[in-house]
């Protein structure tokens, strides 16, 4: 008689079946991340139709201004020297040399000039000091330094001699011309002067101020 062990068929593991699993989540987790990002997408692109969805105040962020005191004199501080003003002229200017005992057909000597030039009229907001800016909230009072004049230049391009006469004795004088320039200088800051140069130049640095506040958030400005 021959003795044989019995022959089992029983189930057999093999290490593929985790694997499998776990590739099987990962896909499914990936999936899941694509539609949720793809669903974010789609209703960010709907809440654009709807200015006050809760999306918008979810993600949207407010903008915010520091309207303290030391950063609005720090901001007006930075526009320095404001040309708020350039009054331009063309004048005639004449300038003589006269000999007390000759006449000038003799010895005289005389000069007509042309000028073209121009004022340059600001404030100067480096000279703005702390305590010259209040604020209250939204509201703001300021006491802008005074309007000044910044510049007096004739443009050598457009000014020229008109006539020059100068008498059979004599010799022309060739300092006569830069004086001429020197009193058609000031003459032309006189000009300007009495035309209210200063006060526009005040007037058009307040509105200038007055816009950079509003674009700062504040709702009501007041010169001093």
């Amino acid at each position: 008689m021959t003795n044989q062990s019995p022959h089992l068929d029983g189930p057999r593991t093999s290490g593929k079946g985790p694997l499998r699993g776990m590739a099987i989540a990962a896909l499914s987790f990936v999936a899941g991340l694509g539609i949720a990002l793809l669903t974010l997408i789609m209703m960010g692109r709907a809440a654009q139709s709807w200015p006050g969805s809760l999306w918008s105040s979810w993600f949207q962020r407010a903008a915010r201004t520091d309207l303290s005191q030391p950063t609005v004199v720090d901001r007006i501080q930075k526009l320095q020297r404001l040309e708020s003003v350039v009054y331009t002229m063309d004048k005639l200017v004449t300038g003589a040399k006269e000999n007390p005992i000759f006449p000038d057909f003799l010895a005289g000597d005389r000069l007509l000039m042309l000028v073209h030039g121009e004022v340059v009229a600001g404030i100067d907001f480096s000279n703005l000091k702390a305590g010259d800016v209040r604020i209250g909230g939204k509201e703001v009072h300021l006491h802008l330094p005074a309007s000044q004049v910044f510049s007096t230049r004739l443009d050598s391009a457009k000014t020229r001699v008109y006539s020059r006469q100068t008498g059979l004795l004599v010799t022309t004088d060739p300092n006569l011309e830069t004086q001429v320039r020197q009193e058609a200088e000031r003459q032309l800051q006189a000009a300007a002067l009495a035309d209210g140069i200063l006060r526009n130049a005040q007037q058009n640095a307040s509105a200038t101020i007055t816009s950079l506040l509003q674009g700062l958030g504040f709702e009501k400005i007041e010169f001093e």
